[in-house]
């Protein structure tokens, strides 16, 4: 399992907003992403800063979505994002949620 973090900070009093187009927007066309698994959005810093981490099957699925639809999702929350948002990836090693076990420990 493969994760992106992506790191927004956001335009003063634009968290309505923000969240709306996520769930009317951005959240559907992930879910028609290949490989895509789950999204978990958080605001924080008074609302100034939004951290979003998407949940893929393997690399090459959060890969391919990176090179597509990725700018389509910038473009989406341009309105209420300032700036340019950082991202970072990597392997998922725990999540309770998606029963996965550290690989040190599952061997």
């Amino acid at each position: 399992m493969f994760a992106r973090r992506v790191t927004m900070k956001l335009k003063p009093n634009s968290v309505p907003e923000f969240t709306r187009t996520l769930e009317k927007d951005v959240i559907p066309l992930l879910h028609k992403q290949k490989g895509f698994r789950d999204e978990l959005t958080f605001v924080t810093n008074g609302d100034r800063e939004a951290v979003a981490i998407s949940v893929w099957d393997r690399q090459e699925s959060a890969e391919a979505y990176n090179s597509g639809q990725y700018s389509e999702v910038v473009q989406l929350l341009g309105n209420v994002v300032e700036g340019t948002p950082q991202v970072q990836d990597g392997e998922v090693s725990n999540s309770t949620f998606h029963k996965i076990a550290s690989q040190t420990t599952a061997q």
